[in-house]
């Protein structure tokens, strides 16, 4: 059997091949969900995606005798090297065939490319920040992935772990069945309407989009404060703020941003849900034209049966004083106006017990599980 050999991508066209690999690899996977080709190109190309500023990447195919039959991407964060005190390269976007061969040529060639920068670990999958798909999925293969997750063939682990790559930190994430038909359940409900009387905390419903964008940067703020304790968020510059905030809102349904503010009119909360664009995803097979943005709009505006919980947070000081129950009454609202039959929850932490429990309050299940690994490489 020939050898493989792993190739720097340095052209649109390797690039292309490199995005295009997984449709091939998982064309009879019933359960893979492509990304955006376009949005793919431009996160890897420092020509478009404004990350490359505080991170350093290199994108790599492992070709066997004339054909593709893996991808990874090594990066480095600076921003998070920082942070963290670390001297850390990540692994993201890799998959392969089932040959453990083809796994050990990528993996290695990025913790070579890690070490030679002074790199001591390798974690992964994971891409330049908290707002690429992190980790790997362990359990849950049965299930459509989210769009802000990727799906992933169980052999994957198999060979991050004889590589000798172990647990860094799990994710998990929950279904939500029946959730049209929730309310707050009744101790709560009487919570936030106490809440509500007090009138130290309003939640804002936008009628329009553009009511909606107004306060996106006010909501940005918000997400980096509330998140920034968690494993892996780090700050980012304003032009990657802007980047973010034009390829993820637009997506965004305006009944479902619930946002609180206090007596000054200062945002306090957020809670973010969107239309499930999974099964869109997949009629357009990744590509906006000709048929994709017409499947993706109408599944954004609600013609899909499945909501994602996508982010929510309450600044620290106002934590513990009704805030959430107040934007989840709201919400609920508008999930039942909507339509929607069940609900998924996006990956949490495993460690994060408060978030975790607020699921045991409706009808739901853990049904993926997703994981990052570590791999110390040199000191």
């Amino acid at each position: 059997m020939a050898g493989v050999d792993v190739i720097e991508v340095r052209t649109r066209k390797q690039l292309k091949e490199f995005v295009l690999f997984p449709t091939r690899l998982y064309a009879d996977c019933p359960n893979f969900v492509p990304p955006l080709i376009s949005d793919e190109m431009a996160s890897l190309s420092q020509d478009h995606n404004p990350t490359y500023e505080t991170a350093d990447a290199t994108i790599l195919l492992a070709v066997r005798g004339g054909e593709t039959v893996g991808r990874i991407a090594g990066i480095i964060s600076h921003t998070a090297n920082k942070k963290f005190g670390t001297k850390n390269a990540r692994f993201g976007w890799f998959d392969c065939i089932n040959d453990y061969a083809v796994a050990e040529a990528l993996f290695g060639a990025v913790e070579n490319w890690g070490k030679s920068r002074g790199m001591e670990t390798i974690t992964g999958p994971q891409g330049f920040n908290q707002f690429s798909r992190v980790g790997m999925l362990v359990e849950g293969f049965e299930h459509l992935p989210t769009m802000a997750t990727h799906y992933n063939y169980a052999y994957y682990n198999d060979f991050v772990a004889r590589y000798g790559f172990v647990k860094d930190v799990d994710y998990v994430e929950y279904l939500i069945r029946d959730i049209g038909k929730h309310e707050l359940p009744p101790r709560l409900a009487a919570i936030a309407e106490k809440v509500s009387r007090r009138g130290h905390y309003r939640v804002l419903n936008f009628p329009k989009k553009r009511d909606m964008l107004k306060r996106a940067n006010e909501i940005f703020d918000l997400l980096q404060d509330t998140y920034a304790e968690l494993y892996g968020v780090t700050p980012i510059t304003p032009s990657q703020r802007a980047h973010y905030m034009k390829k993820f809102f637009p997506f965004l349904h305006e009944a479902l941003v619930k946002v609180a503010v206090n007596e000054r009119n200062e945002m306090v909360g957020f809670f973010i849900a969107m239309p499930s664009l999974s099964a869109a995803l997949q009629k357009s097979r990744g590509r906006l034209f000709p048929l994709g943005v017409f499947y993706l709009w109408r599944a954004s505006r609600g013609a899909s049966a499945v909501l994602d919980f996508c982010l929510a947070g309450v600044r620290k000081h106002c934590r513990g004083r009704g805030v959430d129950l107040l934007m989840a009454r709201e919400m609920f609202k508008s999930i039942a106006a909507l339509g929607f039959m069940q609900a998924e929850s996006n990956p949490e932490l495993e460690t994060n017990r408060t978030v975790r429990a607020e699921w045991k309050l409706f009808d739901h299940i853990l049904h993926k599980r997703r994981r990052v690994y570590k791999k110390v490489i040199g000191n």
